[in-house]
């Protein structure tokens, strides 16, 4: 099956970006996630780029997630922009001052990177450095702002002409529903926008009805109209990892009949046969999701779903098509 080409759309862009083009046709959007590999294993990455192409959109670069020491998401940026897969470079507020990110939003638009994803960044006590001091010199708000402005005014932080015009960034932003105090969630995201996020992707979502009551919210307060909601989705893997997410991972709850169908669907495999049993949970965790996506399709005001398969990114172009949304537009 090929790809659907698609006539252009007669507008100015933000950024250019396939991302950007996709969300304003109408399409339903579908981004992943690449981690960066612990080393810089070529091979490794070049895999992990065939395995997302086509499949989606674009994808996100992570930046020394839950505060491990992994190649920069803006070299594995730049070497997905160069593999034809559309990256969204994610920067968070731990690890650099204001001068760095600047000096790294031209370097990175420079050679072609036109997403970002703006973070605070997980803290450095889970990782494999926790005496490390972070920075924080900004936080995610204000760095949207910083993003924004350099794009928009051409402009430094300090108020300073860029030359030339500022890096040309589609910008990005997370979103916790569930996270507490969950009513003052939809006024987090309103502050974003103000701040000049085009784009927002959630945390994992497994409670669809739930996220329905915080969608509503949105649809109330107009914001699906001026941000992009990408709705947070992941392949669970095992009843082990669900009830790992819902009880140790902030702003992610799976819903106990959701860690039943996984425990169910090794019930009658001998323990001993644990690649079977891994099989077996992996091929439920694929149908979850898709359940999940399909579900999220029918939500008013949510423009597309981000994929999280957490260092299984072989699993994106099952979930892909099973959820009915592949090939992927070709926007020209």
């Amino acid at each position: 099956m090929g790809q659907a080409l698609q006539k252009p759309i007669e507008k100015e862009f933000k950024s250019g970006s396939n991302l950007e083009r996709v969300l304003a046709s109408g399409h339903f959007a579908v981004t992943g996630e690449l981690g960066p590999p612990r080393s810089m294993n070529l091979d490794l990455i070049n895999r992990k780029i065939a395995f997302l192409k086509g499949f989606v959109d674009a994808a996100n670069l992570t930046d020394n997630q839950t505060g491990i020491v992994r190649l920069s998401s803006i070299a594995t940026s730049i070497l997905c922009h160069q593999g034809g897969l559309e990256p969204v470079m994610q920067m968070t507020c731990r690890d650099r001052n204001r001068l760095a990110m600047q000096s790294d939003l031209l370097g990175a638009n420079i050679h072609g990177v036109k997403n970002v994803l703006c973070l605070s960044g997980d803290h450095q006590s889970f990782g494999d450095h926790p005496g490390t001091k972070n920075v924080h010199d900004i936080d995610s708000m204000q760095l949207i702002r910083m993003v924004s402005e350099m794009r928009d005014k051409n402009q430094f932080q300090n108020g300073v002409e860029i030359k030339g015009g500022g890096p040309k960034m589609f910008i990005g932003a997370a979103a916790s529903p569930f996270s507490s105090p969950v009513e003052m969630r939809p006024l987090r995201l309103a502050k974003k926008v103000l701040a000049g996020a085009d784009f927002t992707q959630t945390q994992m979502i497994f409670d669809m009805e739930k996220f329905k009551i915080y969608m509503r919210r949105i649809v109330d307060m107009g914001l699906h109209e001026k941000i992009s909601i990408l709705a947070g989705v992941g392949p669970l893997k095992s009843a082990p990892m669900a009830r790992f997410l819902h009880e140790k991972i902030p702003g992610i709850e799976v819903p106990t009949h959701l860690i039943e169908r996984m425990e169910n669907a090794v019930k009658n495999i001998d323990k001993e046969d644990k690649e079977a049993r891994k099989d077996a949970g992996r091929a439920e965790g694929i149908k979850i999701c898709i359940e999940q996506i399909q579900k999220a399709k029918e939500i008013e005001g949510v423009a597309g779903v981000h994929i999280m398969a957490i260092e299984w990114e072989a699993a994106i172009e099952g979930i892909v098509k099973g959820a009915g949304l592949y090939p992927r537009p070709v926007l020209s």
